[in-house]
């Protein structure tokens, strides 16, 4: 019966949390979704009454169990239905687009004009005739889209046609050569060796980080020491 009643209290004050935190906004939970938020304050909160429950150290334990299975499956729920994530974690909300304030938006953001132009500012825009739409993501974040003429210019305003970038590989990590990485770029020792003699190197335990690109190009980094 004692069981019964952790359960079921741990579930009404999961929707509690939930219901507490969807009032209080999206600025409380900055990176998290609304059942990481909830689940990380108060399973920790468990876990530390768990730490020091000695009599029935089996309760808080049931609670922090089910916090558990109620955050996986509130994220196997969303990830099924996609739909059910703008219930459960909110949706994106414009709050500013072509000169225009939507105080609506706002206020059901519960975002103030000071708090918005700091978030500006912090992604590096101090005027606001430099940006076109604004959108508060449902993670606590702003997202900016700024006007054409203020943003970056890019290879395709310039008519420019740029290789395409790839992934270094690493073939040298703190002094240890990676054979695997090598073989899978066609490589070998023999000729790994080679290439770092040519670069003044005697030893791969000389070297700090050793990549190679696309075009089998080597660069090493020797490690300083302070």
């Amino acid at each position: 019966m004692e069981a019964i009643n952790v359960i079921l209290t741990s579930v009404l004050s999961a929707g509690a949390l939930f219901i507490i935190a969807k009032v209080m906004g999206h600025k409380q939970i900055a990176q998290l979704d609304f059942f990481d938020y909830i689940a990380g304050i108060t399973i920790g909160s468990i876990g530390a009454e768990l730490a020091t429950e000695l009599e029935k150290p089996w309760k808080p334990l049931i609670a922090m169990l089910v916090y558990g299975v109620i955050t996986v499956g509130f994220s196997l729920l969303t990830s099924k239905f996609p739909r059910t994530r703008k219930y459960i974690n909110g949706t994106p909300t414009v709050i500013f687009h072509s000169g225009k304030f939507f105080r609506k938006n706002m206020k059901k953001a519960k975002l103030d004009l000071s708090e918005f132009m700091m978030m500006c500012r912090q992604q590096g825009y101090f005027r606001l005739e430099d940006i076109q739409t604004a959108v508060f993501e449902f993670n606590g974040k702003l997202s900016i889209l700024p006007k054409s003429l203020k943003r970056p210019a890019t290879p395709e305003d310039l008519s420019l046609l740029p290789k395409e970038e790839s992934i270094n590989t690493e073939v040298i990590m703190d002094g240890r050569i990676l054979d695997e990485n090598l073989k899978r770029k066609g490589l070998n020792s023999h000729w790994l060796e080679k290439e770092i003699k040519n670069q003044g190197f005697n030893d791969p335990k000389e070297i700090f980080l050793g990549l190679v690109d696309d075009n089998n190009s080597l660069m090493l980094f020797k490690a300083e020491k302070l």
